[in-house]
Order: structure tokens, then sequence, then C-alpha cells
């Protein structure tokens, strides 16, 4: 079982925990499961069809915080210079 950020049946208590940048896209869309008691059972299956949300679209946010969160603590290019 993969046990990453797309693994269907990694549960959003995990999610977040691994991948803390996720959690804004949550709160972004009024979410409760940050911090919610039932997220150590709840996919993002289950957020999704909660609160109505395309999962595919949902689950691409969710990558491009990770990414992002990723590319902001990358250490420079080699051969780039900070200005």
């Amino acid at each position: 079982m993969r046990n990453d950020l797309h693994d269907p049946d990694l549960p959003l208590g995990e999610l977040m925990a691994r991948y803390p940048a996720t959690m804004p896209v949550f709160l972004r869309h009024r979410m409760l499961c940050v911090g919610c008691l039932v997220s150590p059972f709840h996919t993002v299956i289950d957020a999704c069809a909660e609160y109505g949300l395309q999962e595919s679209a949902f689950r691409a946010e969710l990558e491009a915080a990770v990414n992002g969160a990723a590319a902001e603590t990358a250490p420079p290019a080699h051969g780039a210079s900070a200005h």
C-alpha cells in the first residue's frame, strides 16, 4: 500500500501530520477537518464527499500546496546566486 499524498486510504490526520502545508487548503474550503476527531478515520475521498468537492481538483490543490512548500524550503539551484 502506498502511504503518500495520493494514497486513497491515507487518513486525513496522517496526511496533515505528514504534509502540514495541506492544512491551509482544508481551511480555505472552510472544511472542519483540521483538528477534527474523525480525521484519523476519514480520507480525502470522504471529505470531498462530505463537502461536495470534486476530488481530482481538491487533490490538485493539496499537491500544489505540498509542492509549493517543498519549493520554498529547497536550497538554491547549483550556481544560483543570492542577491
